[in-house]
């Protein structure tokens, strides 16, 4: 079953250009990984082609989202290409807003939790099984994150999860991280392996990157691609943006609004 959104009404008048959506990513050494979010951003672009589209990244990768609220003028939504509550949603992106003051500015929730997220995993699952010719179902799945000091981000990561495990028709759902908090992939299949055949790895990263091919190199068996622009995450990208027009007035500067 495919998750649904109604727009959220803004309450701006008909024909008034919409605030920039901008999309913000982590940014990679990998070259596949600004491959994979610019294909993301031409698909929020594709569903709403009123809504002016911009990309940033916080290292890495340019354009810097530095640069990118630089070159802006008016109102700027920054929604974070991020799967959870962490440094960099609560630090660095309420930083960069307040560096730019020229702008009007608020900045969206985290893309996880949400149903849209587990959908696109279990259809990521789907598509590295079909490849590998391994079960429909797994009989359990490990979800990947990168991992955060910040205990916010396991929560989030956890209520992924029991999201992806509900998606799968009750396959037990772990969470395992690349960096910073425990149990790590190959820790996660190791507790799993005695109670369970065909322990699958879903990759809960926007793009490749080097977290990512850890994880993924850690799989006993079938290793999902990350998310990516899979339609509903682009769909998810909308609907966070949409949701930070609803919760608070632009004249708020950096506010952090819905989860």
């Amino acid at each position: 079953m495919t998750a649904s959104l109604r727009p959220f009404p803004s309450g701006r008048p008909t024909g008034e250009r919409p605030p920039t959506l901008v999309a913000v990513a982590h940014g990679s050494r990998d070259p596949a990984a600004l491959r994979t979010v610019t294909a993301l951003v031409n698909a929020v672009r594709a569903l709403r082609p009123d809504v002016p589209v911009r990309l940033g990244h916080i290292e890495l990768n340019r354009p810097l989202l530095e640069d990118t609220l630089a070159a802006l003028r008016g109102e700027a939504v920054l929604v974070p290409l991020l799967l959870g509550r962490g440094y960099h949603v609560k630090e660095d992106l309420p930083a960069a807003a307040a560096r730019a003051a020229h702008l009007s500015t608020r900045i969206a929730a985290p893309l996880g939790p949400h149903p849209l997220l587990a959908e696109a995993l279990h259809a990521r699952l789907n598509e590295a099984g079909r490849r590998l010719r391994a079960p429909r179902r797994p009989g359990a799945v490990v979800l990947a994150a990168a991992g955060s000091r910040d205990p916010d981000a396991a929560v989030d990561a956890a209520a992924t999860a029991t999201l992806l495990g509900a998606r799968l028709g009750g396959v037990p759902v772990v969470p395992a991280y690349a960096s910073a908090a425990g149990p790590t992939v190959a820790d996660a299949v190791r507790a799993l392996a005695p109670h369970h055949r065909d322990i699958a790895v879903a990759s809960y990263f926007t793009a490749p990157g080097r977290f990512a091919t850890q994880c993924a190199d850690a799989a006993p068996g079938v290793a999902a691609a990350p998310l990516g622009a899979h339609p509903a995450v682009a769909r998810l990208v909308l609907h966070r943006y949409e949701q930070a027009l609803a919760c608070a007035p632009l004249s708020y500067r950096a506010v952090t609004v819905g989860v």
